[in-house]
C-alpha cells in the first residue's frame, strides 16, 4: 500500500516548495495538500478591513474562497508534475489541526515548508514547522 503524505499549504513560497518536493520525491504516494483556516486570523485574506464589523458568514465564505484558490493552485502544480493529489481545508489552530489531521487520516509523513527564520524572528513568530516536527507521531520533512 502506498504511503499517505500530507503537505500543509498556505500562500507562501516555502509551502509551494514543500509541495513540489513531495510531488518529486513521492509521486506514487497518496498526497494530500491541506490548508488550515485559522479562526484567530479572522481578517487576513478576507478583503474586510480589520475595523469593520462583518458577519461571521461573510468572513467564513471569504476564508473558504481563499483556501479553494490555494488548493486549486496546488492541483495545477500537481497536474504539471503529472501527479494526482487530494486536497482538503479545515478550520482550526494551524499546528494543532495539522497534528490532529495526521492522526485522523492515517498520514504516514508530513512535508512542511519553513520560512527559515532564525534568532529573534523565530522566537517572536514561533515556527509552525518546528511545532509539527516536535509533536508529530510520524516523520516530518521540513523544506526551506
Amino acid at each position: 500500500m502506498n504511503s499517505h503524505v500530507l503537505v500543509p499549504i498556505d500562500d507562501s513560497e516555502c509551502s509551494t516548495r514543500a509541495l513540489e518536493f513531495a510531488l518529486e520525491e513521492y509521486p506514487d504516494a497518496r498526497i494530500t495538500a491541506m490548508h488550515v483556516i485559522d479562526p484567530s486570523d479572522v481578517y487576513r485574506a478576507t478583503g474586510i478591513e480589520s475595523g469593520s464589523m462583518a458577519n461571521y458568514e461573510q468572513i467564513r465564505k471569504n476564508h473558504e474562497a481563499n483556501a479553494e484558490g490555494l488548493l486549486e493552485s496546488a492541483r495545477r502544480t500537481a497536474d504539471d508534475a503529472g501527479v494526482e493529489i487530494e486536497t482538503d481545508h479545515v478550520l482550526g489552530g494551524v499546528s494543532r489541526t495539522i497534528l490532529e489531521y495526521v492522526e485522523d487520516h492515517d498520514v504516514d509523513h508530513v512535508i512542511v515548508g519553513s520560512h527559515g527564520r532564525t534568532g529573534a524572528g523565530r522566537i517572536l513568530m514561533g515556527s509552525v514547522a518546528e511545532r509539527i516536527a516536535r509533536r508529530s507521531s510520524v516523520p516530518v520533512t521540513i523544506v526551506r
